[in-house]
């Protein structure tokens, strides 16, 4: 029997540190690594931007809604079969120093293309010759750091005012130069948020968002029992926006955890969404914490594995809405929500949409959290209470939906779902001390292990919901787990990655898949990015793993496809 047995400590070490895979070097037409240090200057081959017009992917989720679809019609079923590279960068290539590993999520804003690395580096390309425009990396005083948390992966970077803003593991919030990448402002989160340090627990993995001059961010660690919380920077000046963060948990020691030497969990792992129209920030939260131990955390633990509504101006509550009451299982909240513009029950609504790692799948009326579609199953649901011996449960503590965002099509009004089918045998910590674990000095964690169920193998699906329904239109099945995401054009298309590095389009209506690309990366852990230069359509995708890439595919690229590798998730408790 294989077994998987995850402490905190070693979870945090095997996370997404993907490697041993196997795949063909591609073009590489960016230009070579700057020199290294904590400012950038542009090579001399980056002479200007290619294009005069340009339709972008202006943050994590396209627009700050978060709904991953663009209005492009270009690209359609008749000719994505005459999509290929136009151009690819080997980010080890560029810098020797980027770590295994890639989750960024690509910006791409007035023709370059933003992308970040495992272990805090920037890259800013052309977005039509991949010519680098410039680089950015810590200091190797601070990426030594970075390996008290064990994680180093990113998932991108916001852009606005002029500048380019990233949360590096080691709990800083980073202002880059949008221009010259040269660093213009670093902050340690600790010096205006008491207790947001590696050695409590937390750390960053998140794309943070920009929005009227202000940055907002969460924080990772959860698992670790630190308090979870959003928080309001300046952009200007990066000192904070709001009075005081919003704290998802109570402190230590108060209300349901009384009784508890834990923090309480509840962090926010994954960007937030943004209604322009209202002022109202809508985020995701994790599980509570001890995680699979919930003895001395009674009643529903609120604002845990639930989507919180609060006002973007001064963080003060508006709604929040729970789906897992108790969590025992690490079901997080834990990808972005979605805010959309669709039809439910008959009516046109503007909707907050969100599937869990519980394998269920919400909508709520956005101005007042009035449940639309209360917990619409999209994964094999069955779970008891873990217990000291183990109890299989499906989903795993990989899936339903992981960080990865679903996507919403408006033509079929269809929500597209990333999901995992891949139980877990989850044992239980016989008390409190037992729930504790000197793996990761000063934090408490959930000191509990999960198994891989035997004989059992992982796979992935997608999954189309009908917002007017509440019901599936159908479901596919993929070979790997789905760990990047979906997004959707006007044409009818959603493209998506899988594990071996493969790239998919989808026929939204038909739910059939219409064209695969092998690329050279070996595996895909985030969503595409599609934006138009000059009226021309292009997908960017990054890779990761032992190859960390980034590839932009458009209308008559090469067509030339690398080698399938061997995907490896790394037996990982959860992906903060």
């Amino acid at each position: 029997m294989k077994k998987t047995q995850v402490k905190i400590g070693l979870a945090l070490t095997l996370l997404w540190a993907l490697s041993a895979c196997t795949g063909n070097n591609n073009n590489n037409n960016a230009s070579p690594s700057p020199t290294p240090g904590q400012t950038a200057t542009a090579p001399p081959s980056a002479t200007g931007i290619t294009g005069t017009s340009f339709d972008n992917w202006g943050s994590f989720g396209y627009t700050l809604s978060n709904n991953r679809h663009v209005p492009f019609k270009e690209i359609t079923a008749d000719n994505v079969k005459d999509l290929g590279v136009i151009w690819s960068a080997d980010l080890k290539a560029l810098d020797p120093d980027v770590k295994n590993g890639n989750q960024s999520y690509p910006v791409v804003v007035d023709g370059v293309v933003y992308v970040t690395t495992a272990g805090n580096q920037v890259f800013a390309f052309d977005a039509v010759t991949g010519n680098t425009v410039w680089h950015w990396k810590p200091s190797a005083e601070q990426a030594a750091g970075f390996a008290k948390a064990g994680v180093i992966a990113n998932r991108g970077v916001a852009v606005g005012g002029g500048k380019v803003f990233m949360l590096a593991v080691d709990n800083s919030l980073i202002a880059l130069n949008q221009k010259t990448g040269e660093l213009d402002k670093m902050i340690k989160l600790s010096d205006y948020i008491d207790g947001v340090t590696l050695e409590n627990g937390y750390y960053e993995t998140n794309a943070p968002q920009y929005y009227k001059g202000n940055v907002y961010i969460g924080s990772s660690g959860g698992d670790n029992g630190v308090r979870g919380f959003v928080a309001a920077f300046k952009a200007s000046d990066l000192t904070p926006a709001w009075d005081s963060p919003f704290w998802t948990v109570p402190p230590k020691g108060q209300d349901w955890l009384a009784e508890s030497s834990f923090q309480g969990g509840g962090a926010v792992w994954s960007p937030v969404a943004i209604d322009e129209e209202t002022d109202v920030m809508y985020f995701a939260t994790g599980n509570p914490a001890p995680d699979f131990y919930g003895a001395k955390r009674p009643g529903a633990n609120p604002h845990t594995d639930s989507v919180v509504a609060v006002n973007a101006m001064t963080g003060q509550l508006v709604w929040a809405k729970q789906e897992v009451s108790h969590d025992l299982w690490d079901y997080d909240a834990a990808a972005s929500p979605m805010i959309i513009q669709a039809t439910a029950k008959g009516e046109k609504k503007k909707l907050v949409v969100q599937g869990g790692k519980s394998g269920l799948w919400f909508a709520w009326d956005a101005a007042t959290g009035e449940d639309v579609w209360n917990g619409v199953p999209f994964a094999k649901i069955e779970h008891e209470e873990p217990t000291p011996e183990g109890v299989v449960g499906y989903p795993g503590v990989l899936g339903g939906e992981n960080y990865a965002p679903e996507a919403y099509d408006p033509g079929t009004n269809y929500v597209l779902i990333p999901g995992i089918e891949q139980p877990s045998l989850f044992k239980a910590a016989k008390n409190e001390e037992e729930a504790s674990t000197p793996d990761f000095p000063g934090a408490a964690a959930f000191g509990t292990v999960t198994e891989e169920v035997p004989d059992v193998t992982g796979y992935g699906t997608v999954t189309a919901i009908d917002v007017n329904t509440g019901k599936q239109a159908y479901q596919i099945k993929t070979n790997d787990p789905q760990r990047g995401g979906l997004t959707s054009t006007d044409s009818g298309l959603a493209f998506f990655g899988e594990l071996d590095g493969k790239v998919n389009a989808l026929d939204i209506k038909a739910g059939k898949v219409i064209w695969t690309f092998q690329t050279s990366g070996d595996n895909v852990q985030s969503a595409p990015s599609i934006f138009r230069v000059d009226g021309k359509s292009y997908i960017a995708v990054t890779t990761g793993g032992a190859k960390p890439k980034v590839h932009v595919f458009g209308l008559g690229g090469d067509k030339t496809q690398g080698k399938s590798g061997e995907a490896d998730t790394g037996g990982a408790h959860s992906a903060q």
